[in-house]
């Protein structure tokens, strides 16, 4: 199969599709690679480097799409590549479609078939290709909250561990998944006072374990939140539904009771964010105010951290993209665990939570595919 890699376009997003070393195991497996001209130049990779991993080069993206029978990305598809993609081509990447309608409504017009990497499921219930840039993007928030918390950033002026005779800065986690976990690991490391909002109570039952007594674990109610929220320094949005639009868990009304200079990070922002006065922000502008709180709600956190998170990300996709390569679509239907990544068929919305968040018809892939 001839396997395509875009320079992704998203702002600061300096992640890539297929690293070098990704490039050598889809060419040993008799796939042709083709790579746009610095597409690995964010983590320091060059054409050079992918010519020797067996890859061709070539000048642009519209060389790219024109000629692969699957595009493999990081960042869901701009406009100006949405429109690029065919019928009978497949996308492999993230997509995050339940809170993008122009995205959603893009893709089902050009006929492509789209895998969402977070959606993928594993044999342990897992969003296997979802983990590595969620464990990322958790040890991320606490360094935003850090560098959001200092007064000349618009915020208390707190250092996260304190010093000694200093209390710490006050973290409230909600959502015990991989980034919460990832998120309340980094603070307590720091010496933050850390408590974990989850409604699980087994996954509850998980973190005391884990931590030890160093993060306090409280059931998730309205209360709960209101009480947690409103004493935090720094509120760590780590909630996911799968496929489907983040539960609004802290409304604008709550913001007026919370610290002022208080932080909020919003992990969930590529889900539509968990906190009402969320709307995304970038690495170049990635700070906003509202009713005295700081707001980072990076839609690309990892790609602050490309090599590492490129790395991670190859580590997870290469079997995934590797079994799609060589079966096409009959990989799909074959593996369960890819059948759950696939969210477009020709023109039809195949993954139920992102066409219930849309409003929009949803196809089961049977239907789809008949």
């Amino acid at each position: 199969m001839k396997v395509g890699v875009p320079k992704e376009i998203k702002t600061h997003e300096y992640r890539v599709g297929l690293t070098p070393g990704a490039v050598r195991e889809y060419v040993a497996a008799g796939h042709s690679v083709l790579i746009e001209t610095n597409a690995g130049a964010g983590i320091g990779a060059t054409d050079e480097n992918y010519r020797k991993a067996g890859a061709t080069i070539v000048g642009s993206a519209q060389e790219v799409f024109a000629s692969s029978e699957m595009i493999v990305k990081v960042k869901e598809p701009q406009p100006s590549e949405w429109t690029q993609l065919r019928e009978n081509q497949i996308l492999f990447t993230y997509l995050h479609l339940a809170p993008d309608p122009e995205q959603a409504k893009g893709l089902l017009k050009s006929g492509c078939t789209a895998i969402a990497y977070e959606t993928v499921t594993d044999g342990h219930g897992g969003l296997p290709l979802l983990a590595p840039m969620s464990e990322v993007a958790g040890r991320l928030a606490i360094e935003a909250a850090g560098a959001a918390l200092r007064r000349h950033a618009g915020g208390r002026g707190l250092l996260i561990g304190g010093v000694p005779g200093v209390p710490a800065a006050r973290i409230v986690v909600v959502g015990g998944g991989v980034v919460g976990t990832h998120a309340a690991r980094m603070a307590a490391g720091l010496g933050a006072e850390v408590t974990i909002l989850e409604r699980s109570i087994p996954r509850l039952r998980e973190l005391d374990e884990l931590f030890e007594g160093r993060v306090r674990t409280r059931f998730s109610t309205i209360d709960a939140v209101e009480e947690e929220v409103f004493a935090a320094d720094a509120v760590i949005g780590a909630v996911l539904v799968p496929g489907a639009s983040a539960p609004k868990l802290v409304s604008r009304g709550m913001l007026s009771s919370m610290r002022k200079g208080s932080v909020i990070v919003d992990v969930a922002i590529d889900q539509g964010g968990c906190f009402e006065t969320s709307r995304p922000t970038t690495h170049a502008d990635p700070t906003y105010e509202t009713n005295g709180v700081i707001h980072y709600c990076v839609a690309n956190m990892p790609g602050a951290v490309p090599l590492t998170s490129s790395q991670a990300l190859n580590n997870a996709t290469l079997p995934f993209g590797l079994a799609l390569a060589g079966k096409g679509f009959a990989a799909v239907l074959e593996n369960p665990y890819l059948r759950a990544g696939l969210n477009v068929y020709r023109g039809r919305l195949t993954y139920k939570a992102v066409a219930e968040s849309l409003g929009l018809p949803f196809s089961p892939i049977e239907q789809a595919a008949a």
